[in-house]
């Protein structure tokens, strides 16, 4: 197997689910947090559709805004049903023999029905994120998941929940759970900028900040921002495919 994560150095080191002001449960402290909501099977039934950032040039400084790395990697959703495991991405496309061990991180997860959203990537040895090693299709074994975002859950769509109780609810579903899937760490509130930069001068592709009291959206939403790293080769990636 390859590098096992997460890591983001001297960027964030934000423990899953500890969001100030974030929504907890008043029970017993391991029980997943969750209201009810629109039915699970209902939900499978319409396809979950990605929520998409918006580009921007400056990092929100707000204390609204949650903060994370933007990974370079391929967008992921693991969906569990029992026993059957799918991997999905943005196209459509079923991936699910591609990425042995998510697959195997998903099914050995005591729920038995969740939907993931994440970054599939192959980790170098100093743990970025390497894009020509994913791309090459030579580690299709070592790719895992960093997961930043649940969205069902036990029978239940977390959708329309906000943001700060939905990592609540993914860190305490990953917790402790086998190497292949993590929690993305991330960091609240106005730092963003100082993260971007130093996310920058670490050779990270960038910054994706997030507002933590809105629900779920598909599509491209101004909830979610992306400000990428110009020196970094994703960037120029993008560039020469509008060209």
């Amino acid at each position: 197997m390859g590098i096992k994560g997460p890591k983001w150095g001297e960027v964030g080191h934000k423990i899953p689910g500890e969001i100030p002001g974030a929504i907890s449960h008043s029970g017993t402290p391991d029980k997943l947090v969750y209201q009810r909501r629109r039915p699970y099977l209902e939900a499978m039934r319409n396809a979950f559709e990605f929520c998409l950032p918006t580009a921007a040039k400056v990092v929100p400084a707000g204390r609204d805004w949650i903060h994370e790395i933007k990974y370079d990697g391929y967008r992921l959703r693991v969906e569990r049903s029992g026993k059957t495991v799918r991997l999905w991405t943005r196209n459509g496309h079923n991936w699910t023999s591609r990425f042995p061990w998510i697959v195997e991180a998903a099914l050995k997860n005591r729920e038995q029905q969740f939907v993931i959203d994440g970054e599939a990537v192959v980790l170098g040895v100093d743990g970025v994120s390497d894009f020509s090693a994913l791309h090459s299709r030579r580690h299709d074994d070592e790719v895992q998941l960093y997961a930043f975002d649940v969205l069902a859950l036990g029978g239940e769509d977390l959708r329309p929940l906000p943001l700060s109780m939905r990592k609540t609810n993914l860190a305490r579903l990953l917790r402790g759970r086998p190497d292949g899937m993590f929690v993305a760490p991330f960091e609240a509130g106005e730092i963003g900028p100082d993260l971007f930069g130093a996310a920058c001068r670490m050779g990270l592709e960038g910054l994706v900040s997030k507002r933590r009291d809105r629900r779920y959206g598909a599509g491209r939403s101004k909830d979610w921002i992306k400000v990428k790293n110009r020196a970094h080769p994703a960037f120029t990636r993008v560039m020469d495919a509008h060209k």
